[in-house]
């Protein structure tokens, strides 16, 4: 569960979100959108405690986010995701790698790495990419293995920034998909923020549009996608 509850965040003289409000329950999956400078960066960088806001309360899974001290930050962010537009792979290892070193980090047992990681990379069908390097593989596929390191502790939330900022539509369509079917096998809850309307219109699902700063729209849409067999759950 996530509850954002009057939440302002200003900078200096500018306020980035103005006395925002809205909820998303466990398992759900929710499009977050607006224009530049809307606010939606602002609203990510305070659920990963990167900023603090100014006034207002953000609770996740009962945790007051906005009180934590910065020790316990890190566990908190354990709770979460991230899938960034730039891949933000380590260009030094491979895609094994890349998400066995996450693992690792948090004490993950080699056993449990050596048979989890292949298992992450079959859910994104780069099984037989294990031993690339992220030069050596499209943009499509480094968010590919950046979406399997995204899940690779088992989180309860994931978060996805401009996913498909950097790929060709083809791509986008597949890893959309692969965000969708997270959601609907790993019952994970899936915020994606982006401007890519067409998406957006095509996956359909919530979808909260930012404006200023604030929440202009809280709506449902229906999903072409589905209606087209483009989300499996299979």
């Amino acid at each position: 569960m996530i509850e954002f509850i009057n939440v302002t965040k200003e900078y200096s003289d500018t306020s980035a979100l103005s006395n925002v409000s809205f909820h998303i329950d466990n398992g759900e999956f929710v499009f977050i959108v607006g224009h530049s400078g809307a606010g939606k960066t602002t609203l990510t960088k305070l659920l990963l405690r990167e900023e603090k806001a100014t006034e207002g309360k953000i609770l996740v899974d009962g945790i007051d986010v906005t009180a934590l001290p910065a020790s316990r930050v890190p566990h908190y962010r354990r709770k979460l995701g991230m899938v960034f537009q730039d891949f933000r792979l380590f260009g030094d290892k491979t895609a094994y790698e890349n998400i066995a070193c996450i693992m690792r980090a948090v004490g993950t047992p080699g056993k449990e790495i050596r048979r989890r990681v292949p298992a992450l990379l079959r859910t994104v069908s780069m099984e037989d990419k294990a031993n690339h390097f992220p030069r050596e593989l499209s943009g499509g596929e480094q968010q590919r293995v950046a979406l399997a390191r995204a899940i690779a502790n088992n989180p309860d939330i994931i978060i996805a920034d401009e996913p498909t900022g950097n790929i060709d539509p083809a791509m986008s369509l597949d890893i959309m998909n692969m965000l969708m079917k997270i959601n609907h096998l790993l019952k994970k809850t899936v915020i994606v923020v982006t401007h890519d309307l067409d998406l957006v219109e095509y996956f359909g699902h919530r979808v909260i549009r930012l404006g200023e700063g604030k929440i202009n729209s809280d709506v449902n849409l229906p999903s072409a996608a589905e209606a087209e067999g483009g989300i499996s759950n299979e």
